[in-house]
């Protein structure tokens, strides 16, 4: 009976023991401790060292090989050849010594035809428009046949005088009335001289309906159109109809900065070269300096005259002046030039100027001493001979280095 009491007592204990147990966490095995990782800095020194050794492999191999790099010769220019060194350059306008003419009516009236078009040469006295006539002509007619009149008049009036004369010598007739006869006479006598003034001045009116070139040129430019209506004077040139120029006469002009006057004087050779034609170069000589320097850009206006001109050389034009050194002594003009394309010049950090020369596979700077340009090359006064290898493309990397010749240039 004893053992029966104590059996649900046991079995409550188990039941709560299994329910404590439900409640319980699994954490698991227990991890092992992580060790601390080796600092970095350690590994600091092994990459420089990797990096160090890669770049000296590098810089070996690279040594080694050869730079391609294009190559222009200094040429030695036979004396006098090169021609006188430039002094100064500067952009410009090509215009003319006469500048533009415009021609505008004297007189007013109507366009009734053009005798020339744009772009053509007419000469001194050539007819370039006509205006409508008829009431210049009618004026004219008209005038004349007043004229006539009046000579009739005075015709009459000399001869009447005459008889009042004879009358009054025989008493006939008394002073005042031969005083009023002289008087009408000479009213017809003034009358006559102002009608011959009129017909003249019809007559120039008459001419004026026809415009004509006042100089030789070409026509530039017709600025009404047949039919309008032309009036002398009038805003902005308003009564012009025709604008042309001289162009025998081409000169271009330049603004030069007022630090560069005294390289430049009156008579200097000179050379211009159209933007349009980079190939053509003229002769010019300086024929005028302005007066009066310009205040806001601080410049002296300066005009040259070009010697032989062409048909290539418009009015308006831009172009290059390049002003040119005097003629230097015999004995300097005697000397050889050595000229080198302008892209071979190089400049190092003081300022000097230098060239690549290619000797023996190995490119070295050379300093040289310039002496202006001639066209797209430069004058060498001192550092060259002539006939030297110079780089004109992209420059080796340092003085020595190896290269290798791949093309030439201008």
């Amino acid at each position: 009976m004893e053992a029966m009491a104590t059996n649900p007592q046991a079995e409550r204990d188990e039941k709560l023991r299994a329910e404590l147990a439900s409640l319980r966490l699994d954490r698991g095995p227990a991890t092992a401790p992580v060790k601390p990782r080796p600092p970095r800095r350690r590994l600091l020194p092994a990459v420089l060292a990797i990096v160090l050794l890669v770049a000296v492999a590098a810089g070996v191999f690279l040594a080694g090989r050869a730079t391609p790099v294009t190559v222009a010769y200094a040429t030695l220019a036979a004396p006098g050849q090169a021609g006188p060194a430039p002094v100064l350059s500067g952009s410009g306008y090509v215009v003319t010594g006469d500048r533009y003419v415009s021609i505008g009516v004297r007189v007013p009236g109507r366009i009734e035809r053009y005798f020339v078009e744009e772009g053509q040469t007419v000469h001194r006295g050539d007819a370039l428009v006509q205006l409508d006539d008829r009431d210049y002509r009618a004026l004219v007619a008209r005038t004349d046949a007043q004229l006539a009149v009046a000579r009739a008049n005075v015709d009459l009036a000399e001869a009447e005088l005459r008889r009042n004369r004879a009358l009054r010598r025989d008493g006939v007739v008394s002073a005042q009335e031969l005083d009023v006869q002289e008087n009408r006479a000479s009213v017809a006598r003034a009358t006559v001289a102002q009608l011959e003034a009129e017909l003249a001045q019809a007559r120039v009116n008459l001419e004026y309906t026809v415009l004509r070139a006042p100089t030789d040129g070409v026509i530039l430019a017709k600025l009404k159109e047949v039919g309008e209506i032309a009036v002398p004077g009038g805003f902005a040139g308003s009564g012009d109809l025709v604008r042309m120029a001289n162009l025998t006469d081409i000169r271009a002009e330049v603004d030069v900065n007022e630090a560069d006057l005294n390289r430049i004087h009156l008579r200097q050779r000179a050379q211009v070269t159209p933007d349009a034609y980079p190939d053509a170069r003229y002769a010019a000589e300086v024929v005028k300096l302005y007066p009066q320097v310009d205040r806001q850009k601080g410049t002296l206006k300066v005009e040259v005259h070009v010697l032989e001109p062409d048909a290539r050389l418009l009015p308006d034009m831009s172009a290059r002046v390049t002003f040119l050194a005097d003629p230097a002594p015999a004995a300097e003009a005697e000397r050889p030039a050595v000229l080198v394309p302008a892209s071979a010049l190089r400049r190092d950090g003081a300022g000097n100027t230098f060239v690549w020369v290619v000797r023996d596979g190995r490119a070295r700077q050379a300093t040289v001493e310039t002496a202006g340009g001639v066209g797209d090359r430069v004058r060498v006064a001192q550092g060259l001979g002539g006939g030297e290898a110079v780089v004109v493309g992209t420059p080796p990397a340092r003085d020595g280095a190896r290269v290798t010749i791949t093309g030439s240039g201008a």
